[in-house]
């Protein structure tokens, strides 16, 4: 059977980019969300058991979300150190934004996160040895001036916790490069489960030393939080599915807006100058990444 009978029978994937739009803004709202919610519980608890709950209450939502469909097969991997250490590499990334959250307004966490992109470019280049042009090198210098805007201003705290959210988004650019090497033998589901199995286990070895007993509304705020989590990962995996990145992913920006918006009800967080134009430099850049990579493609596949 030649390749072309072959393209004929199999069947072609239709966009929906209206729903996938709407799936991706769902899911900026659930992580803003979820990360206000950390923001207020780091404040009377430890961030290990922050993240312990919210970690395992996205477990069982995945495991509910993908179990059904595909059974324990989806545990079947050849890869599971990369897994162990691509989680205990995400684990130190949650770790560090949620110290982050606690020590700066919302939106500045959010906005210097937002340049993990950029970090991933530049180990997908180190370890995927993937082609970096002079686009690239330019997007990643405009990213890291933004990202000093933001970090800049502000007391010290702020900028303490300016540097526990670069960290993050290192070591979260190091784990989206890890992903994309991969999804070459790794379903999505695969390594969603692994994540959420690795990333409970982690969080609980340290929690004995850290635990304290919550209140009743504590308690249920706090896994509220990991099923805000889990759907917004959901949500975000479900509109990448639908539609291509290029179509959805400028979207996922909106986050910075519900977050400063959150930061300003319930912590009167207002916005500086420096705060917006550097998180406006950082998301410049990443949407420049983003439309530089995917009107590559078509260039690559002639």
């Amino acid at each position: 059977m030649t390749s072309d009978s072959l393209a004929e029978r199999a069947p072609l994937r239709v966009d929906r980019v209206p729903l996938g739009i709407l799936f991706m803004l769902g899911a900026t709202v659930m992580f803003a969300v979820s990360s206000a919610l950390s923001k207020w519980q780091v404040a009377e608890y430890s961030f290990v058991e922050v993240l312990f709950f919210r970690a395992i209450a996205s477990l069982f939502t995945c495991a509910v979300l993908i179990l059904p469909r595909t059974g324990l097969a989806v545990l079947r991997t050849n890869r599971l150190r990369d897994h162990f250490g691509r989680s205990a590499t995400q684990a130190t990334a949650q770790s560090l934004i949620i110290i982050a959250f606690g020590l700066m307004p919302l939106a500045g966490a959010v906005a210097i996160n937002f340049s993990s992109p950029l970090f991933a470019t530049l180990f997908a280049a180190l370890w995927l040895k993937e082609k970096v042009g002079l686009a690239r090198i330019s997007a990643l210098m405009a990213g890291f001036v933004g990202v000093l805007l933001v970090a800049a201003p502000g007391a010290d705290s702020f900028r303490v916790g300016a540097m526990f959210a670069l960290a993050n988004a290192v070591l979260f650019g190091s784990v989206t490069a890890a992903v994309r090497g991969m999804t070459t033998t790794e379903s999505a589901e695969t390594l969603t489960m692994y994540q959420m199995i690795f990333l409970t286990l982690f969080f609980a070895l340290p929690l004995p030393f850290f635990f304290a007993w919550p209140s009743t509304i504590d308690a249920i705020a706090l896994i509220g939080n990991g099923v805000i989590n889990a759907v917004g990962q959901y949500w975000w995996t479900r509109s990448l599915s639908l539609a291509p990145p290029s179509a959805v992913g400028p979207f996922y920006y909106f986050m910075l807006v519900w977050s400063a918006g959150l930061g300003f009800i319930f912590w009167g967080d207002v916005p500086t100058f420096t705060l917006i134009a550097g998180s406006a430099i950082v998301v410049s850049s990443g949407l420049f990444l983003l439309w530089h990579e995917t009107s590559r493609k078509p260039l690559a596949a002639d």
